[in-house]
């Protein structure tokens, strides 16, 4: 913050020597050590929501523990490379801010429809592929265009996708929480509800009473500490260690040639565009932070990085890519604003992919200790879309409605997972994806609330009715109260 009154001084002084010009806090240096510190922060804090999806979804295919590792690794490794895109740059690829990419939540519930209705799960793993190639390189060709159409995603919508993403993924939390094998008679017995709670209690205690680089890694320290206790109760694996290679490159296609099914195609699609209008947001929360706004030309390159990076990503067997919102709070935090430091980190996930015994650490933790963990992660996601929510001007009646339905439509396959049964196999990996079908309904009801046919009386504030109240007169007079 030091150097701000001197960029200021210097552009006072009429300076137009480039040269001579104070370079600003995000294109800066620091010193090696320093660089890998603060770099090495940004993956610790953004680590397990890294490696949570391809274990959701290698597991959920039925991968072994090593299959799952590779899967693993292979998300870390497009990481690196998808955080490059964004921190360096190429041509008008690229936001040029601290950002750090990674695979994103919103695919996870889709992905699991698509493994759901498909037949050979040999085959769902290239199916997830070959729509997330499609979805990302039309991103790309559509990241000029959507980078104008922010408007159409305000809070009241991006609040609502975001909430049903956690609400979505803490299902598997449980899931976790209960055991390794659902078949198995102890699933769901004391001692691994045991565990589980005991690494959410860690977790909890980490973030409560420590602060600084400690207190980023909570969820990271909280998988360690409960594999450590688990080991006595026999439920910790270390057999995906002893036999992964110290080094190795995620081969190709690894899983099987590309495949494109229209419906996954679809459901990825839609997943693209929740994780457009993230990033969107993020990039403009990030400009502030760092004091660079995000303008449109800054959106639509972080745009291009993104959908690029998901991209290329299925290429070496990654998911689809995205900014992580938990680093720009780190920025935040930190006041580190260089990108080049967040560039360093996208190195460090990248040897991390190429060391197949890094990448399989993760896979010795057990499920139960997973679920503890992933309670604290899943449900952040879901109060962050809380917040943004309460940025969305709940106090409108158009708002609530185009929440209350929007999540209620959301829930559906959550809460009943058989209630599109009698439609098409190819409409049910849409259908049952509760992020895709809130996403879908959220967007409409908000074009139709708040862009169509608007009338002067729309922005009322209305209270919520009391018992007995009458609809025409009682609640009229208390929205003339509160105005």
């Amino acid at each position: 913050m030091a150097d701000e009154p001197q960029v200021r001084n210097a552009q006072d002084a009429g300076t137009t020597d480039p040269g001579d010009r104070i370079r600003h806090p995000v294109d800066e240096t620091l010193p090696p050590l320093k660089m890998f510190t603060s770099g090495l922060q940004h993956v610790a804090a953004m680590y397990a929501g890294v490696v949570a999806p391809p274990l959701i979804v290698g597991a959920a295919v039925g991968l072994s523990g090593t299959e799952l590792t590779f899967l693993t690794g292979a998300s870390l490794f497009t990481a690196g490379l998808a955080t490059f895109l964004q921190t360096l740059g190429v041509w008008k690829i690229g936001a040029k801010l601290p950002f750090v990419n990674g695979v994103t939540f919103a695919g996870v519930a889709p992905m699991l429809a698509i493994i759901d209705t498909t037949k050979d799960k040999a085959d769902a793993l290239p199916v997830i592929f070959g729509a997330i190639i499609v979805a990302g390189l039309l991103g790309f060709l559509a990241a000029p265009w959507f980078s104008r159409l922010v408007r159409f995603f305000p809070p009241v919508v991006t609040g609502t996708v975001i909430t049903l993403i956690g609400i979505s993924l803490l299902p598997v939390a449980f899931g976790w929480a209960q055991g390794p094998n659902p078949a198995a008679d102890d699933y769901g017995s004391g001692k691994f509800l045991a565990l589980a709670a005991v690494t959410l209690a860690i977790v909890l205690l980490l973030r409560r009473f420590t602060r600084g680089f400690l207190k980023q890694i909570a969820v990271l320290v909280g998988l360690v500490l409960g594999t450590l206790i688990a080991i006595p109760f026999g439920v910790t694996d270390f057999t995906p260690v002893t036999e992964a290679d110290v080094v190795g490159f995620p081969s190709p296609f690894h899983f099987g040639a590309p495949q494109f099914a229209l419906a996954a195609i679809i459901s990825m699609c839609v997943v693209m565009l929740v994780s457009m209008t993230e990033s969107t947001a993020d990039m403009l929360a990030l400009g502030e932070i760092v004091e660079r706004p995000a303008d449109e030309k800054t959106i639509a390159a972080g745009l291009r990085a993104d959908t690029l990076g998901s991209a290329i990503s299925p290429l070496f067997n990654g998911f689809m890519c995205s900014a992580f919102a938990q680093n720009v709070g780190l920025v935040a935090m930190t006041r580190i604003r260089s990108r080049f430091v967040v560039a360093c980190g996208g190195g460090i996930l990248v040897l991390m992919g190429l060391s197949p015994m890094m990448a399989s650490l993760i896979s010795v933790v057990p499920r139960p200790v997973l679920g503890g963990a992933g309670v604290v992660l899943f449900g952040s996601v879901a109060a962050s879309g809380i917040q943004t929510l309460v940025k969305a001007g709940l106090e409108k009646d158009n708002n609530v409605l185009i929440v209350a339905v929007s999540l209620a439509v959301g829930i559906i396959p959550i809460t009943k997972p058989d209630f599109y049964h009698a439609f098409p196999q190819t409409a049910q990996i849409i259908l049952d994806s509760g992020i895709s079908t809130g996403c879908v309904a959220a967007v409409l009801l908000n074009v139709v609330f708040n862009h169509f046919g608007r009338r002067a009386d729309d922005d009322e504030v209305t209270a919520p009715m009391e018992p007995g109240d009458e609809i025409s007169e009682t609640r009229t007079a208390k929205a003339a109260h509160v105005h």
